[in-house]
């Protein structure tokens, strides 16, 4: 008797465990939280001031490896919406937020299931979509139908912004395809500190090299720094490119390395890849990365980009 007393109690108290789990995690907060800087620019575009967007990943901060602390598992759970890139982007992070997804609650991988030709490589897509300006539209897209069926009585508003939003991206691609078209063919290789801009390179006609791969997970290897050193003294590559949220450390060894080989390679400058810059600056938003990016690359390359660059030349 006893121990089927004791059977029955445990067994209600893991029932008792686990709808509380269940009620903690279904009283949301309303919020929308996006992992990434550029999906939680994007939501704020789209939502204006009807809704409240979380950014999870900083400035500088790489999603790859990036871990969460009780604060972010936190607003994960209580969110009343999670807006993810998918794609293994978010690597560290992927098992809570599928978690989440698998438990029903409104949990979106923003580049997943858009029906576009995903770049392959290593053992899964590349997740890198926002560097082809024309792809984070579609993206973009996604994102106003996720916030409308959370908040349908502002769908009108979200439709009016997202249309004003969509001008704007069709712009910058636009900006990005007639300024890339200026560098002299010969020069058009983007060399960087990981394989982050092949749909930039796909989208404008820029070969690309990273010295590591699509993920930062691990660093390169003497033979990948050895390759790449290789490659820009044959080629004659003036510039190689830092990344704000990827140490220099495997840059400065290649450019030592073809200095040793008696080729010049500079640093063409700092662009942002897998994270935007300091919030409240124009390169703290989308558009703001995207043009720096390319007005940087552009004139690094040898091409010609316009004073200002698509901020100073963009009217709607």
């Amino acid at each position: 008797m006893r121990l089927s007393f004791a059977l029955a109690l445990f067994a209600g108290l893991l029932l008792f465990s686990s709808c509380t789990e269940k009620d903690q995690i279904g009283k949301t907060d309303g919020r929308v939280v996006a992992t990434t800087g550029m999906i939680a620019d994007v939501a704020r575009k789209i939502s204006g001031d009807k809704v409240e967007v979380v950014n999870l990943i900083g400035e500088g901060i790489d999603p790859h490896t990036f871990q969460p602390g009780a604060s972010a598992v936190t607003d994960i759970q209580k969110a009343g919406l999670v807006l993810y890139n998918g794609l293994f982007l978010e690597g560290k992070m992927g098992s809570i937020l599928e978690k989440r997804r698998e438990r029903g609650h409104n949990t979106v991988a923003v580049a997943e299931g858009l029906g576009i030709d995903l770049i392959e490589s290593e053992d899964h897509p590349d997740p890198h979509l926002w560097m082809d300006v024309s792809l984070w539209n579609k993206v973009a897209g996604k994102i106003v139908g996720e916030l409308e069926a959370i908040a349908p009585d502002h769908a009108n508003q979200f439709k009016e912004n997202f249309l004003i939003y969509q001008k704007e991206l069709a712009a910058l691609d636009q900006y990005a395809r007639d300024t890339f078209a200026t560098i002299p063919a010969e020069q058009r290789v983007l060399v960087t500190a990981h394989d982050a801009f092949s749909y930039l390179g796909k989208a404008y006609g820029i070969e690309v090299r990273g010295l590591m791969g699509i993920s930062t997970d691990s660093e390169a290897g003497s033979k990948d720094i050895n390759d790449l050193t290789d490659y820009l003294v044959s080629k004659k590559i003036p510039a190689i490119f830092i990344e704000s949220s990827v140490s220099e450390k495997d840059v400065k060894a290649v450019i030592e390395g073809a200095a040793q080989q008696g080729h010049t390679v500079k640093i063409g400058g700092e662009l942002f890849s897998d994270a935007m810059g300091q919030p409240g600056t124009y390169e703290g938003t989308y558009i703001g990365m995207m043009d720096h990016n390319i007005t940087t690359i552009v004139n690094a390359l040898g091409g010609s980009a316009p004073a200002g660059g698509f901020q100073n030349n963009f009217s709607q």
